[in-house]
């Protein structure tokens, strides 16, 4: 059995808890979770707004280019897995690689065909510029404002070529949106409890803007339909 890693450098976001917080909850409570959650991204916009933030990167890279994504908290793998896909249409060879703290979550993504390690956002085992692209969606939220700016500072170090940013955007009209799908796509009691402290977790257009200058990153936040928020940038590298 792999080792759980050690205590993560970044902390947990003071604004209510989620199941996803803790790495050690149970594991069929964290399948149905995550099998939710890849439902919302379909639905509610997130794997779209992903895709957005990826067109912007990959415009103007020639066809017959390969490049690697690393998803940093990838879950079970379904954004990389998108990726790609969308990549591969547009004639661009992206390998989905994946990082995540929860066992349960690495077990499904590399079941899903997303190479995984078992590792810390905070502390990832991974060389600087040793990527081409880095994803960080719908994670930033999870953890308080200084842990944030250290997460897009490690981001924007691990990528040679550009960083993706979608998180969700905080608004009562968001959360009204939410409950209704999640009342429609009959989302257990939990999903639906952590869907909505992540939207008050979320950010405002300005406060994610303010969190990447913090972080010394120069980037445009861009508003997503329906409530998601995207950042995507070139590297310095």
């Amino acid at each position: 059995m792999a080792r759980s890693p050690e205590p993560s450098p970044l902390a947990v976001s003071s604004v209510g808890a989620e199941l996803l917080d803790d790495p050690e909850s149970a594991p069929e409570d964290v399948a149905r979770s995550l099998g939710n959650i890849a439902r919302a991204n379909r639905w509610f916009g997130g794997t779209a707004a992903v895709r957005w933030g990826l067109a912007r990167l990959l415009a103007g890279v020639p066809p017959g280019t390969r490049l690697t994504l690393l998803d940093l908290g990838t879950g079970m793998g379904d954004i990389p897995l998108d990726c790609a896909r969308w990549a591969r249409r547009r004639g661009v060879a992206l390998a989905p690689l994946g990082l995540e703290r929860s066992r349960v979550a690495a077990g499904l993504a590399r079941d899903a065909g997303v190479a995984t390690v078992l590792a810390d956002a905070g502390a990832p085992p991974i060389r600087p510029r040793s990527v081409d692209l880095v994803l960080l969606s719908q994670v930033a939220h999870h953890f308080d404002r200084e842990s944030i700016v250290a997460l897009l500072r490690t981001a924007d170090a691990l990528a040679r070529h550009g960083v993706i940013v979608c998180d969700l955007r905080r608004s009562r009209v968001a959360q009204a949106g939410f409950a209704a799908g999640a009342t429609l796509l009959r989302f257990d009691r939990v999903t639906r409890a952590d869907g909505h402290t992540s939207i008050r977790r979320g950010f405002t257009g300005g406060g994610l803007a303010e969190l990447l200058a913090c972080a010394g990153i120069r980037a445009p936040v861009v508003r997503r339909f329906p409530w998601r928020l995207v950042a995507a940038w070139r590297t310095a590298a």
